[in-house]
This record gives structure tokens, C-alpha cells and sequence, in this order.
């Protein structure tokens, strides 16, 4: 069994993140369930968190079309044989067009080991480095990073003064990877989604049903995020916090 405790779940990149450790096991092991517990994610597996990370970082992890380093689709192998492009969805998509997206996901894998095996992997937060040595900015999933992404809302710029600021690995590139399957329910607001969690071990086929709301029995909690604009450009986005859906509200 492996149980991710205090998840917040008012965090967006923290609950894709989740997702996305499920997808991993369902792929590195058969029968695997999963389900929420209050703020815990439990998975019901024999795979050790620290064994599946490493199968992780030890898959080869490749872009599939070279020649598009901004957008290009990846592919995790391995026992996972996973692809990745998702990202095609821009309402959904939060970094910008310039970023590259294969050389952001490649740092934040070498990570991913070291990350798991904290006591709380999702607050897990450190300078991300590329092969070159490098800083590596996120891709903006986690909540706490995008509310203080520009200038005004810390006092300075920090790429001004090189300022090395942090990224939490374990909820970037979890995420990224539970986005491919787990899908939150689209609103009728421009770049605002929907996720709940659910309650009973649940397979992977049914779980992301239960992601976007759409197996009610199962359902526990919903919660409402935007994918929003984090610069007075409107070029570069970010997961803001989510707030609670309650039966009153309509979208």
C-alpha cells in the first residue's frame, strides 16, 4: 500500500499529482485501486513508493518529435509506455509556448526519487536543475507557485536579481503524467475546470470517471480551479487554488 497523507486538495497540482502517482503503478503493476481517504490518497498496490520512483527515473523518457522542443509530445517507457501531449488542450495548458517543455519534465524526473522519499513529497521544494546545471522553471501545476508568480505580488523581480526560486518536483511532473488521463470536467467559463475526489478502491478506468464528476455514487468533495493568466501579457498561465462546489453553485 502506498498512502500519500495530508493532500491538499484545495491545490490543483496536488490532486493531478495523485492522479498521476495512480497511473504509474496502474502501469507498472495490474489491480491496482486507489481512493481518497479525507485529505489521504491511498493506492492499493504491493509497489513500494520509492521502488516506483526509481522504475521512473530509470525509463527512458524522450521526445517524439525532436525537431518541436516548445510543445513536441513525449514518451515515458519502460514498463509504463506512456505518451504524453495533453498539452495539445491549451485551455488546460498553463506554461508558455517558449518553454520546452521536454527539458522542464526531463529535470524535474531526475528529482522525483529523491522527492518521494520525503516524509511529505508533495511539499517537497528545491532549486530544479537541467543537465547543464541550469535552473529550471515549473510548469506552474502547483497553486502555491503560480499565486506568486509575478513581480508585484513579491515586491521585485526575481529574475532580475537571479533570485534561485523553488519548485516542488513530485507535484509538476506527477501531474504532469495524471493529465493525460485524468481530465477535470470543463465549466462553461473560459479555462475554469472541475475534479472530485471519490470514496471505495476504484480502478483506473473508473477513477478518472470519477475525476470529472461523472460517477456520482462515488463522489466525495468537488472542487473549481482556473488555469489562469499569471502575467499582464496573458501569454503565461498558472493552476490557481481551488474553492469548494457546493450544490448552489451553477456552471
Amino acid at each position: 500500500m502506498i498512502r500519500l497523507e495530508r493532500v491538499d486538495l484545495l491545490n490543483p497540482g496536488q490532486y493531478f499529482a495523485c492522479c498521476g502517482l495512480f497511473e504509474l503503478a496502474h502501469r507498472a503493476e495490474t489491480g491496482v485501486t486507489a481512493h481518497f481517504e479525507g485529505t489521504h490518497f491511498v493506492l492499493d498496490t504491493s509497489l513500494e513508493l520509492g521502488a516506483l520512483a526509481k522504475q521512473v527515473e530509470a525509463a527512458s523518457f524522450v521526445e517524439l518529435v525532436p525537431s518541436n522542443a516548445t510543445s513536441s509530445p513525449q514518451h515515458l517507457g519502460g514498463a509504463f509506455d506512456l505518451r504524453l501531449d495533453w498539452w495539445s488542450d491549451k485551455s488546460l495548458k498553463p506554461w508558455a509556448g517558449t518553454m520546452r517543455g521536454g527539458r522542464i519534465a526531463r529535470a524535474l524526473r531526475t528529482q522525483l526519487a529523491a522527492a518521494l522519499a520525503t516524509r511529505r513529497p508533495l511539499d517537497h521544494a528545491q532549486v530544479v536543475l537541467d543537465e547543464e546545471g541550469k535552473k529550471v522553471e515549473p510548469f506552474y501545476f502547483d497553486a502555491r507557485r503560480g499565486s506568486n508568480a509575478q513581480a508585484r505580488d513579491v515586491g521585485f523581480s526575481t529574475d532580475a536579481i537571479a533570485m534561485e526560486s523553488l519548485a516542488v518536483p513530485a507535484v509538476e511532473f506527477l501531474c504532469l503524467v495524471g493529465l493525460q488521463r485524468f481530465r477535470p470536467r470543463v465549466t462553461r467559463r473560459q479555462r475554469v475546470f472541475e475534479y472530485s475526489t471519490w470514496a471505495g478502491a476504484l480502478p483506473v478506468s473508473l477513477a478518472t470517471v470519477a475525476c470529472a464528476g461523472e460517477l456520482p455514487a462515488a463522489a466525495t468533495s468537488t472542487f473549481r480551479f482556473e488555469n489562469a493568466f499569471r502575467t499582464d501579457q496573458r501569454k503565461h498561465k498558472a493552476f490557481s487554488p481551488a474553492v469548494p462546489v457546493t450544490g448552489d453553485d451553477d456552471e
